[in-house]
């Protein structure tokens, strides 16, 4: 079956609003995707390897981010299009690989808000005493609605959000310095696992174990990218936007992992729920605990805001390119995609109505895993098939910095199966069935023929596409 044509009237009905974010804001954004990471879950990790384990897990981690996002700073600026990781493999692995990759960060970008908004409801619980499928609705038609009023709004109250969680992990750092003692660190005593030590308690096994633990310190970073078409300038914000992020989150990363259980104990921090609070609890600081668990709901709401953005922009591209059915990329006169925002948000509130956090957020891990490894692949292959494709900024390391990456996803994949091996078969099976729909129906109804036919048109300005008369009737919705 052939493809359609597409017209331009049809790229008229699909545009973002360009020109709105700037390198801070985008920044911000990386920052809010992650920022409830360093509030819970991360710590769990210690209870898995002891904080020796978790530690090298975290670096590991730590430098598999790094690698993927100084990659994605190369991709981004040569290729400014909201689809992100899939608009990068579109270009280096054609239709196949960019759906493939598109998928991956999809299953995660729309199981992530379902997890979070459990416990959302978990926090609000403790302060106002409800919780449940009302308070999950409230939350998604809330911040989907302020979506709707445009990306320049929207990002702004993300900021906001996002610096009361800043300022909750800063202050606790404050707070905690004077009770530090390294001692607290490894009060976890041995076990006789190979490889246990006073370092490493539970071994080897328990660094493989934890490595999940160690991507939610910066799970989701790699969401900035999808920002790209509504950047002011592409080629120099996104590089410095998303790197500026990774280095924040490296340094709030820092400061709860080693603050936390060298003031309170490893022990208990890798046992809490709230980590934060109860270091500051257990140190003598109670006010400031109350007023931290307050601010942690800021945290988790700034993800769970962040990352509806995130998916929306990704639906909004690969609906685009007739990947997913067409009518989710429409957009509205405020040049918002309203359909790529609610229908992934009613999908998502009808998984939190299943309880299921953990699970869910598991299963985000094993997408986002995959995402990486083949978003790594697609720098590689870039750089080796399309030498010449301008790059206004280039990755340090080259190939070698994608190819680090690749290994520590795939290593990082199978520490979700050591972890959890329910939310890695899940996983896969909806992989699949989503592979499955493209192979068998939208790979015959995609829009552009080819990669460059897709970029080309999308990158036209807003007012050639306004002032154009459409070529054909094949691709209109």
């Amino acid at each position: 079956m052939t493809q359609p044509s597409i017209d331009q009237a049809y790229l008229a009905k699909r545009q973002l609003r360009k020109g709105t974010a700037g390198w801070m804001l985008l920044a911000g954004l990386g920052v809010s995707y992650v920022i409830s990471g360093d509030f819970a879950g991360w710590n769990f990790g210690i209870a898995e390897a002891g904080w020796g384990g978790f530690a090298i897990a975290a670096c590991l981690m730590a430098l598999m981010y790094l690698a993927l996002v100084l990659s994605l700073a190369e991709m981004s600026a040569a290729i400014p299009a909201a689809g992100g990781g899939y608009s990068f493999a579109r270009q280096a692995m054609g239709p196949a690989g960019g759906y493939l990759t598109g998928l991956a960060v999809l299953i995660e970008y729309a199981l992530a808000p379902a997890a979070i908004v459990i416990f959302i409801g978990a926090a609000v619980e403790s302060l106002l005493g409800i919780n449940g499928p009302l308070v999950y609705l409230i939350f998604y038609a809330v911040f989907i609605g302020i979506h709707l009023a445009g990306v320049g709004e929207a990002l702004k109250v993300m900021m906001v959000i996002s610096g009361l969680a800043v300022f909750a992990i800063l202050a606790t750092a404050v707070a905690l310095i004077g009770s530090f003692d390294a001692a607290n660190l490894f009060d976890i005593a041995p076990t006789d696992a190979a490889g246990a030590s006073t370092f490493m308690p539970f071994g080897w096994y328990g660094v493989w174990a934890a490595l999940p633990f160690g991507m939610w310190l910066f799970l989701a970073v790699e969401g900035v990218p999808l920002a790209a078409e509504e950047a002011k300038d592409p080629a120099r914000d996104m590089p410095k936007g998303i790197i500026a992020a990774m280095l924040f989150l490296l340094f709030t990363a820092l400061l709860v992992v080693v603050l936390l259980a060298g003031a309170a104990g490893a022990e208990m921090i890798g046992q809490s729920g709230v980590p934060l609070v109860d270091a500051l609890n257990a140190t003598g600081n109670p006010m400031l605990a109350t007023t931290v668990n307050v601010l942690g709901l800021a945290g988790l709401i700034a993800s769970f805001f962040s990352i509806i953005y995130g998916y929306s922009r990704l639906v909004f591209a690969l609906s685009r390119g007739g990947y997913l059915p067409k009518r989710l990329s429409l957009t509205s006169g405020r040049k918002v995609p309203y359909l790529a925002l609610i229908v992934p948000g009613v999908f998502g509130f009808l998984a939190s109505l299943s309880g299921e956090g953990d699970l869910m957020l598991a299963m985000a891990v094993v997408g986002a895993t995959i995402s990486y490894a083949l978003m790594a692949l697609s720098h590689i292959l870039l750089r080796l098939k399309q030498p010449d494709l301008p790059r206004p900024y280039k990755t340090p390391g080259g190939i070698v910095t994608s190819s680090i990456a690749l290994v520590l996803a795939l290593i990082a994949l199978t520490g979700v199966y050591a972890f959890d091996p329910r939310a890695f078969n899940y996983t896969i099976v909806l992989f699949i069935a989503g592979a499955a729909y493209f192979f068998l129906y939208s790979k015959h109804h995609l829009v552009a023929k080819t990669a460059e036919e897709e970029f080309a048109l999308v990158s036209a300005s807003p007012e050639d596409l306004d002032k154009s008369e459409p070529v054909s009737t094949a691709a209109k919705l």
